[in-house]
């Protein structure tokens, strides 16, 4: 068997966000407009899907189809570890990030994909089958809600069997001091026997971090997720010596060396890779491996739960998955077969590969026309 083709394309379409009265375009924050769709195909028409995210999407789709492709037309799909020794001596020898890493994913998520349905086998199950179940944590506190929306909104999750939530911080106009307050309401409102965490998303400084870590530091958070700036794995280090809270990070970053600098540097508590950026699950495994030998639990952010799913259900060490509103929502859309949780745990499909089948109709009426 060998690979024939790679197609990618652009996406966008609209979400319900719980207690909001209109539809939000895209799927989370304000940039989160379009995702990539990427589907391989091999000379015996078997095809492996995937997506990822908003960066670059344009540039992703070129590189995959004008770039990739070339390299990696007629070989084994099941051969991943010879394909990315490829793809990292022809395309990206000097170990960059960003479109290249995007795209990887992609065409990693797809190949284990097909592996997964040659086999007959889940691609959890190939990653080692550690659990066939997962718990997962909500994104539910969208920044749109004020303080009493955003408890109420916590409670409606509560309501649904929920038992662990995240909220964003970092992007309110009354700075740290209103984010301190948002988290005191949502934990005013759920109790203290629910997991509860915050994601800066890189957008604090040291300082406002640290305020921050002093306001809440006895709300009892789970994790504080990306707190600083580009990630800056020195700065987290020091932060981390400072707060009691245990923090969390790396679910954008592009390959195992951004990762190892977070373990390395004694940066996290929990390493969080995320397969739709950081080279898909064939990376994501040796992340995974990195964090066991340091003790480290693997969690999830990022969002794209479906495909993350089978990283922390494969490994020793997987924990949590994040179910990001937004993104279920497109993934609900993509894939009508796609899996939902149960009293706050999710089953891994028992189907092969990732188990997603795709509407196509719905592939055509997201589709963003070439511009």
């Amino acid at each position: 068997m060998k690979i024939k083709d790679i197609r990618a394309s652009v996406h966008t379409t609209s979400i319900s966000v719980p207690l909001m009265s209109e539809q939000v375009r895209g799927y989370g924050r304000e940039e989160q407009k379009e995702f990539v769709f990427c589907e391989v195909e091999t000379d015996q028409g078997l095809t492996g899907v995937a997506l990822t995210g908003h960066f670059l999407a344009r540039s992703v789709v070129v590189a995959l189809e004008r770039h990739f492709l070339p390299v990696v037309r007629d070989m084994d799909p099941t051969e991943t570890e010879a394909i990315h020794q490829k793809v990292w001596r022809t395309l990206n020898p000097r170990t960059m990030t960003g479109v290249v890493s995007s795209a990887l994913s992609l065409l990693d998520i797809a190949l284990w994909d097909i592996k997964g349905k040659i086999a007959g086998r889940s691609v959890a199950s190939l990653l080692g089958g550690a659990r066939t179940e997962v718990p997962i944590y909500v994104t539910f506190g969208f920044p749109q809600y004020d303080r009493e929306t955003l408890a109420a909104a916590a409670r409606l999750q509560l309501d649904q069997g929920v038992r662990a939530l995240k909220l964003v911080v970092a992007v309110d106009k009354g700075g740290w001091r209103e984010d301190a307050a948002r988290v005191r309401a949502v934990r005013a409102e759920v109790g203290d026997d629910i997991d509860l965490m915050i994601d800066a998303n890189y957008l604090f400084t040291p300082v406002e971090a640290g305020f921050l870590c002093r306001a809440v530091e006895d709300v009892g958070l789970t994790w504080f997720e990306e707190p600083l700036h580009q990630n800056d794995a020195r700065a987290m280090a020091d932060l981390r010596r400072h707060t009691r809270i245990p923090l969390a990070a790396g679910q954008m970053e592009g390959h195992r060396w951004r990762l190892r600098e977070l373990v390395e540097h004694q940066a996290v508590d929990i390493l969080q890779p995320n397969v739709c950026y950081c080279g898909g699950f064939t990376e994501a495994r040796k992340a995974a491996h990195l964090a066991q030998i340091y003790n480290l639990p693997l969690a999830h952010g990022g969002g794209w739960p479906l495909f993350n799913l089978h990283t922390l259900a494969g490994l020793m060490n997987g924990w949590i998955l994040e179910w990001h509103l937004g993104m279920v929502q497109v993934g609900e859309l993509l894939f009508p077969d796609a899996p939902k949780p149960v009293d706050g745990r999710i089953a891994v499909p028992d189907r092969p590969g990732l188990g997603l089948t795709v509407d196509r109709a719905a592939l055509r009426e997201t589709l963003v026309p070439d511009l």
